[in-house]
């Protein structure tokens, strides 16, 4: 299979971020019309909530999450919460995250966070949604409050923890999401669990425009690059790039509840 005919889905991405304010009508079909079938643009505060549910009204192959990251989170009240749940209900609305913890930047304090956190995932639960989950230097807190909280489909994005904590999410139903740090010389964890985690529970993402992979560190982030971390996937488990393309494909659909009819039938 050529690289032009491999599907990929982008189970991670801003493209509501300013960064493409630029050139993002022009952006979205020609990464679609290149073989990316499917967008999931994460919400993380007030604004891209908005912008997030806004292009996937507009993008049959853009679908959108609801939710506040941690370091967003800190002035949520039941308005923002009854504003979420009606979106959630909205046929294009896939999961809600980004939500978690986030102990690096400390910009809310961390009681905030974990209050936070649950509501969001007792919001999912309700709403039969699977979450996208943020953590940062947060490994413990965010494993006990999944635990007992969350709920049985996920997906650990931007994973950086240990092969061993990795194995406890993938018995409880995460995925693992994948990103450009798979490509870094330094990015030894990752590399690791890569290796020792099974295709199955793996998915492609670029977290887009951030995180953008070797050979184009540096620079504004696309889905374009997904075939990067594909690459370097299947390099760690000695397969081809075809066989990383179609299970991380049929992982992500599982993950979001998709069916691969409807989301290729909205494309190419």
């Amino acid at each position: 299979m050529k690289k032009s005919e491999m599907l990929l889905f982008e189970t991670h991405a801003h493209y509501d971020d300013e960064q493409y304010d630029g050139d993002r009508e022009e952006l979205l079909p020609l990464l679609h019309e290149s073989g990316i079938a499917a967008i999931v643009n994460i919400a993380c505060d007030e604004e891209s909530n908005a912008r997030a549910f806004a292009l996937a009204q507009r993008y049959p192959y853009v679908f959108a999450t609801v939710g506040y990251h941690p370091c967003d989170c800190g002035g949520l009240t039941d308005a923002h919460f009854d504003t979420m749940r009606a979106r959630a209900a909205n046929e294009k609305v896939v999961a809600v995250g980004e939500i978690g913890l986030d102990y690096h930047w400390d910009d809310v304090p961390r009681a905030v966070q974990q209050e936070m956190f649950i509501r969001q995932l007792d919001l999912a639960r309700d709403m039969d949604l699977p979450v996208v989950i943020h953590s940062r230097e947060a490994a413990q807190d965010t494993f006990d409050i999944l635990r007992g909280h969350g709920v049985g489909r996920g997906v650990m994005h931007c994973y950086a923890y240990s092969t061993e904590m990795a194995r406890e999410y993938i018995k409880r139903g995460y995925m693992l999401g994948i990103g450009g740090v798979v490509t870094f010389k330094n990015a030894k964890t990752v590399k690791a669990v890569v290796e020792a985690i099974p295709l199955e529970h793996l998915v492609l993402e670029t977290d887009s425009p951030y995180l953008t992979p070797s050979p184009y560190r540096g620079k504004r982030n696309s889905s374009a690059h997904l075939i990067y971390v594909a690459e370097a996937i299947a390099k760690i488990k000695g397969t081809d790039v075809a066989t990383v393309c179609e299970q991380t494909f049929e992982n992500a659909l599982r993950l979001y509840g998709l069916d691969r009819q409807r989301v290729c039938g909205a494309s190419i």
